[in-house]
């Protein structure tokens, strides 16, 4: 190996190492009993340090029927646990520690990261307390879904890496190169494959109600809707080339109080253009809910504009 090699080498270890440093301290690894029908069961995990007063923020599936547990840190703390709120249709879920536990990293910006990104991801998988994985951002964009009792979502702008996560890794930190944590780790098809719920101002918004709210409010207008092209005279009149097709208006929903019908194409809500399906559900938060909402759509070639009243999302 020549020197540039060398040189490329431990430029990447350095960074890595560096990352490892800062964050590896602030992830724990975290032991819950899930209270389900039939029983208990134990479930483990990982969390972030959230707040200097002893928040973490952790996966919902982590949690998923759990009240308390533990949480334990590479320095030998272990601090009992609550959980203050899950929201299942963002996988993401804040707990409260008993104790003082080590100080937050900085969070960062997902939506700044790009394919090629070096990232570092932190936890424990396997139970195997504070692992550090690296690789790159593999893909941007991809959707994961997710489901609460009554709703199915799309968790938006998935993070892809090849950062090799395992059980246990879900909830733990994916850093960028400067220690800045960027994502929530979720372990899905076995080794080699990871995804991350990303922080951005979308998750931050979901995080903040989960603090102060325990619990996460969201719009409910009743539609069933898939991403369509544009055709192209308005695409380009438009600027965009897709928009929201309506499969399904559900029954007695705000929408079809409204007057919205399989098959439009909707453009926009309040002025904001539609694009694919997680447009639509940023706008379809607890400011939403109640409040008079202009839906402008296509249909048979003539575009109309309907009002609609939505309701709050029950899980």
């Amino acid at each position: 190996m020549d020197t540039v090699d060398n040189d490329a080498l431990d430029a990447y270890s350095r960074v890595v190492t560096g990352v490892a440093h800062e964050i590896t301290p602030r992830v724990a690894s975290v032991s819950v009993r899930q209270h389900r029908r039939g029983g208990t069961a134990e479930g483990a995990g990982s969390a972030v340090v959230l707040t200097s007063d002893g928040h973490l923020l952790t996966n919902a599936h982590v949690v998923a029927d759990a009240t308390d547990g533990t949480a334990a840190f590479s320095d030998g703390t272990t601090a009992a646990i609550e959980v203050v709120g899950t929201d299942r249709l963002s996988d993401l879920a804040v707990l409260r520690a008993d104790r003082d536990i080590p100080d937050p990293p900085e969070y960062g910006d997902a939506d700044q990261l790009r394919v090629g990104t070096l990232v570092v991801a932190v936890g424990n998988p396997l139970g195997l307390a504070g692992s550090v994985t690296a690789g790159v951002v593999s893909a941007l964009g991809r959707s994961l879904p997710a489901r609460s009792r009554n709703a199915t979502r799309i968790i938006e702008n998935v993070i892809q890496t090849d950062a090799a996560l395992n059980p246990g890794s879900s909830g733990g930190a994916l850093s960028d190169a400067t220690a800045r944590v960027v994502g929530i780790n979720t372990a899905v098809a076995g080794v080699g494959l990871g995804l991350a719920v990303p922080i951005n101002a979308t998750t931050q918004r979901i995080v903040y109600a989960l603090l102060h709210d325990g619990r996460v409010r969201r719009a409910y207008l009743g539609l069933v809707t898939t991403p369509a092209a544009l055709r192209p005279g308005l695409a380009d009149r438009l600027g965009r080339q897709s928009a929201l097709r309506v499969a399904e208006v559900v029954s007695g929903s705000p929408a079809e109080a409204a007057g919205l019908q399989a098959g439009d194409l909707l453009l926009a809500v309040d002025g904001e253009p539609l694009r694919d399906a997680q447009s639509l559900q940023r706008l379809m938060f607890d400011d939403a809910i109640g409040r008079r909402t202009e839906v402008t759509a296509l249909r048979n070639g003539a575009l109309v504009d309907v009002v609609a009243t939505p309701t709050e999302l029950r899980d």
